[in-house]
């Protein structure tokens, strides 16, 4: 299906607001208790309401007056060299279409609601931003090496997608998968789901499922321990390369 390149604001039709509405408000109400504190400050930050569709230009300025960081409009999935070059330099690829109401519960692809409202709060908090943007970094080093972009997308995935953070003695949530899926936040806040401390050697050997609710989620410390851990990403990802 043809997607749209560039965001224009007057292209959403009433259902567009009526599905970011619903969905925002669904998720802020099961969210708020058990989301990461950053994650609400950047709500804030970005100024994301359930009245309005988000604007990149508006975001883009909020972004840029916080910690750099832009958005570039994509009308699909992003390929991973395109990806990792932009995070890499401090830009996110969004789509900018909405779901209908239809799939407001799942959809095969990601839409604009699971890239805005998953992802763009947190690109606000320093740490987690800068560890986004090394990343890009490590995996533009090995973008032509299969195996080491698969063994990123693990990190990748249990961190910025399915993460879960220590915050005031509760374990509460911070990854965009989970943030942007009613179902994952659910399961993720379950006291029965696995959750594992986070350890780069134990993630980058745990392979994961996309078409699945997960089973297990890894848990930081803090933000600065995110990144803090892009050199012990960079030296465990060498190790296994030279196995």
């Amino acid at each position: 299906m043809n997607r749209p390149s560039t965001q224009i604001y007057a292209n959403y039709q009433p259902e567009d607001f009526l599905v970011w509405k619903t969905i925002f408000n669904r998720q802020m109400n099961t969210l708020k208790p058990v989301v990461s504190k950053a994650y609400l400050d950047g709500i804030n930050q970005v100024g994301f309401n359930e009245h309005k569709i988000p604007d990149f230009k508006e975001v883009n300025t909020a972004l840029d007056n916080t910690t750099g960081w832009q958005i570039e409009v994509v009308p699909n999935i992003c390929p991973d060299a395109k990806f990792f070059e932009c995070s890499a330099n401090k830009i996110f690829t969004s789509t900018c279409w909405l779901r209908t109401m239809q799939q407001l519960d799942y959809l095969e692809e990601p839409d604009m609601f699971h890239d805005v409202f998953g992802h763009m709060p947190l690109l606000s908090n320093h740490n987690y931003s800068n560890f986004f943007a090394d990343f890009g970094k490590i995996a533009l080093k090995h973008i032509d090496n299969a195996y080491a972009i698969q063994l990123l997308s693990r990190i990748y995935w249990y961190t910025i997608e399915f993460g879960l953070i220590d915050e005031d003695q509760q374990t509460k949530i911070y990854g965009a998968g989970i943030i942007s899926s009613y179902g994952e936040t659910k399961n993720a806040i379950d006291s029965s789901t696995q959750k594992i401390p986070f350890d780069v050697s134990v993630i980058i050997d745990t392979p994961y499922r996309n078409d699945i609710i997960q089973d297990k989620y890894f848990v930081i410390d803090s933000f600065e321990q995110l990144y803090s851990s892009v050199p012990t990403i960079e030296s465990v990802l060498e190790n296994r390369l030279t196995i």
